[in-house]
């Protein structure tokens, strides 16, 4: 089912990725020219990843026809293994962005209904044919629409190019009135100097009267009550207030290799609308090295809860990525999010610099249209790309002794409520493109449906 208009019309907002999750979505690594060895060390990583993760929660796995069978004999029987074609597996971005409403449209009849959804963005591999990762990437654009199909869950469709790994958001919102509150024909009122506000669908929803606006008559009962107070720019939704706050960087969303034809306003209003956020704080870049994604977010920085963030960070004055952490830290402490609060930032040190070994890049196979793997090339490991489950956090480690027990250390005070797991086999990830964040999606519960680990 396709839903028409953007989800903040009907309600939706992101979550944040702490909130409860019914199950974990995840692909399965096959392609030989981005994964060494025939994919068997990857295999073995993500087999790994979704374990952990199963411990917590629910757990799916794609695996195309041809290693439907591999998958299912890595992993055990309560993780389900589901056949589904794809060009590659990072189901971060090219895995649907779920959003819930947490109230649910109601129908015709009276019932409340799809209080899931997902965003359904384009792709074009990090960068299309020039600078992306690969020059086929038509059974990745499927990917959202068939896991959305399998879950029966409505989809909005986007043309924005975009990853799941370039946003982060808190989930915030304000209960501001009951639903039962709230009378079918709302009256919002309005300061007769207010700015204007030209988006389109207010033109569509609502007719000025006087100092006021109310909703058109043209709108019934069974559409969801939209008003903007337009002299705080703020958004009601079904009584709630997003007070959301989005994370970025410049460096991938601005870049021209995604959307060139769009400003940086253009995109982030795309995102309020989208994400159901009030506020984007744009970092100028990612992670230094990791060139595949042109700097997502999710290598660098990360919300913890609403106001607090952790930033990859490194005390060594030498390394590139230095500069990238201290500009970053720069921005994040002359700022606030939607409600005003100044963001509380917690380092997250990277491991030391790795780098791809002549054995594992001679590995990969030089047959199809993946970026090249050079030894030699810097790899771009963090921590900050771990993945919340319901109850314990799935993170990365690399082989570094001190950082390792350091990030799960830290890890665990950020998150005390969490078991802390680190997944031993994060290089294999690594050397593929991305980690743990990048290869899992979640898919948030009904709202109002939260189990023990809500």
């Amino acid at each position: 089912m396709e839903l028409e208009g953007k989800p903040v019309q009907h309600g939706f907002r992101m979550p944040a990725e702490w909130e409860h999750h019914s199950q974990c979505w995840m692909g399965w690594p096959e392609r030989v020219d981005n994964w060494r060895d025939n994919a068997l060390p990857a295999q073995q990583a993500y087999a790994e990843v979704a374990i952990a993760i199963a411990k917590f929660e629910p757990v799916t796995v794609c695996a195309s026809a041809s290693q439907w069978a591999t998958a299912r004999s890595l992993l055990p029987l309560h993780i389900r293994v589901v056949e589904m074609s794809m060009n590659d597996s990072w189901f971060r971005d090219t895995g649907p962005t779920f959003v819930v409403c947490d109230r649910g449209l109601t129908s015709t009849s009276g019932k409340s209904e799809h209080k899931v959804a997902g965003i359904d963005w384009n792709f074009n591999s990090w960068g299309g044919v020039d600078d992306g990762c690969y020059t086929d990437w038509s059974l990745d654009l499927l990917v959202a629409r068939k896991i959305l199909g399998i879950e029966r869950l409505p989809r909005f469709l986007h043309s924005l190019i975009l990853e799941g790994g370039s946003i982060h958001v808190d989930g915030e919102v304000d209960i501001c009135a009951s639903s039962s509150s709230l009378s079918c024909r709302p009256t919002i009122s309005i300061s007769a100097t207010a700015k204007y506000c030209t988006t389109a669908y207010i033109v569509e929803k609502f007719r000025r009267v006087d100092n006021e606006f109310v909703l058109a008559d043209s709108v019934g009962y069974g559409e969801l009550v939209i008003a903007f107070r337009l002299h705080e720019h703020a958004l009601i939704i079904d009584g709630r207030i997003p007070l959301g706050t989005c994370m970025t960087t410049g460096e991938c969303l601005l870049n021209p290799n995604r959307n060139p034809s769009l400003t940086k306003e253009q995109i982030e209003d795309e995102l309020k609308m989208y994400l159901g956020v009030k506020k984007v704080i744009w970092l100028p870049r990612g992670l230094f090295g990791d060139d595949d994604t042109n700097g997502h977010i999710d290598n660098m920085c990360c919300f913890a809860r609403p106001g607090v963030v952790l930033l990859s960070w490194t005390n060594d004055e030498s390394d590139p990525q230095y500069e990238r952490s201290v500009e970053a830290l720069s921005i994040l402490s002359n700022t606030t999010d939607a409600s005003g609060r100044k963001l509380e930032i917690f380092k997250l040190h990277i491991p030391a610099p790795m780098y791809m070994t002549v054995e594992e890049s001679a590995g990969v196979a030089q047959i199809g249209d993946a970026k090249p793997r050079p030894p030699g090339t810097r790899l771009a490991a963090s921590y900050v790309n771990f993945y919340i489950a319901n109850g314990g956090i799935i993170a990365p480690a690399f082989g570094d002794e001190k950082w390792d027990n350091e990030a799960k250390i830290a890890l665990s005070s950020a998150f005390p409520n969490h078991e802390v797991v680190m997944i031993k086999g994060a290089r294999e990830i690594c050397l593929g493109g991305g980690n743990v964040h990048c290869i899992t999606q979640q898919q948030p519960v009904f709202p109002n449906n939260v189990g023990k680990h809500g």
